[in-house]
């Protein structure tokens, strides 16, 4: 479809895409999980055998992204390595391989007149889904719809549009090999942001919202949405070393939290080092960061500490509530784990946290006590990922409470309904 804003009418156009996902959703809460993983890994055939094709897209969309000025940690994430393409395949053939959670039933209860209660999993319906810049999301998000019996309509960003409609081609492939509807998956194919606009309004056509960006994103939804949303927020992630730490531990995760990859809401932004450990496992940590050149902001005491780094900063109040996806890391001392605590209270989007002990106590605590979406012991806090937690992919990892949290996966895009089994009882 051409971009061109005279040549039709956005709102129409995303009713009739609209329409489409409705009338496909019905199909798709039919559809068994043999129909379901042979969508799924026919979509994967396709993604290998057209990787030379999806690379050449990928590079106009770098090269427009580059001629507009697109900062290093938004190329980042939108470009496509061999790597990712196949990575995007075998996510694929990961869902397949999972349990197909629709029409579980769970918690069945006998009740004293007789009847039995229980709850089944069945999917949402059709989904929405906003994202920017990666063009794997529209894989991930389209797999997992699938396989959790849902239809979707994905609005990638502009900056991926050759990408994404390559990709939707293969979709659309994949599902009419397997006998399902190709409108299951629609790719909006405008890059007008009025589509958005008429996505996030139409609550007849669409049952939830799944946006996956920045922070003036989630705040026009928030403001403009008439449809439910499971909301994906930025990623201010802490690692805490505590005194019981084990040094090489320390360095080696919090190096990969903050260096595996900048551009990723699961990076690392705050480190926090309780104050009797700082002075032996900081130096050495900033050894490692120096090879990759990352700029610590450090507060007074850490400051003191690194003296002679050559990429020091003093931290300001706003670097506690930065997401810089670049080689940017804010640094403080802390007394204690309770200090520790108290900061990423204060200053979290309740991402994903870690500590970094070997005190079992400590470490029970902190996972209690830390109220994020994801929290670790030991661990980097880039392993918060769909994919690494068995998940087979994510739409998004959700910083609210209610229905889904974290990486969402097939659960986070089914709900629960009522069902119950009679023998003639009648209510007295």
């Amino acid at each position: 479809m051409s971009t061109d804003l005279n040549t039709y009418n956005i709102q129409d156009y995303m009713q009739t895409l609209g329409q489409k996902a409705r009338a496909a959703s019905r199909a798709m809460a039919k559809a068994d999980t043999a129909t379901k993983n042979k969508a799924l890994l026919a979509i994967a055939t396709a993604i290998r055998r057209e990787a030379p094709a999806l690379r050449t897209a990928n590079e106009l969309d770098l090269a427009a992204a580059r001629a507009s000025g697109m900062d290093a940690a938004m190329l980042d994430r939108l470009a496509l390595s061999d790597k990712a393409i196949a990575t995007m395949a075998e996510g694929l053939e990961q869902i397949a391989r999972l349990s197909d959670p629709i029409g579980e039933i769970s918690n069945m209860k006998y009740r004293p007149s007789g009847i039995q209660v229980g709850q089944m999993r069945v999917p949402l319906g059709v989904i929405g889904i906003i994202y920017e810049a990666r063009p794997n999301v529209t894989v991930d998000a389209a797999g997992l719809c699938i396989k959790s019996g849902n239809a979707t309509i994905l609005r990638g960003g502009s900056e991926a549009i050759h990408c994404n409609r390559a990709l939707a081609l293969l979709v659309k492939e994949g599902l009419a090999a397997a006998g399902l509807p190709e409108q299951a998956v629609q790719v909006v194919a405008t890059t007008d942001r009025a589509a958005v606009g008429a996505l996030i309004t139409m609550p007849e056509y669409v049952d939830v919202i799944v946006p996956r960006g920045g922070k003036s994103l989630i705040e026009r939804l928030m403001r403009e949405a008439t449809v439910p949303m499971i909301k994906h927020l930025d990623g201010i992630c802490h690692v805490y070393i505590d005194d019981k730490a084990d040094i090489q531990k320390a360095i080696d995760i919090g190096f990969n939290a903050k260096c595996h990859r900048y551009g990723t809401c699961n990076t690392m932004e705050t480190l926090l080092v309780a104050e009797a450990i700082a002075p032996k496992v900081l130096p050495l940590l900033a050894e490692r960061y120096l090879t990759e050149k990352v700029e610590l902001r450090c507060d007074a005491q850490a400051a003191q500490i690194l003296h002679a780094y050559p990429h020091l900063a003093q931290v300001q109040e706003a670097d506690w509530s930065t997401e810089y996806l670049a080689p940017i890391l804010a640094i403080k001392v802390v007394a204690d784990m309770a200090e520790a605590i108290a900061h990423i209270t204060q200053y979290s989007s309740k991402h994903t946290e870690s500590i970094i002990t070997e005190d079992y106590s400590r470490a029970m605590a902190f996972l209690r006590e830390v109220d994020s979406a994801s929290v670790m012991v030991n661990a980097s806090t880039r392993f918060a990922d769909g994919f690494e937690y068995g998940l087979g992919a994510e739409i998004g990892i959700s910083n609210d409470k209610l229905h889904a949290r974290g990486p969402v996966g097939l659960e986070g895009l089914t709900s629960l309904k009522y069902v119950v089994f009679g023998h003639g009882e009648v209510r007295q």
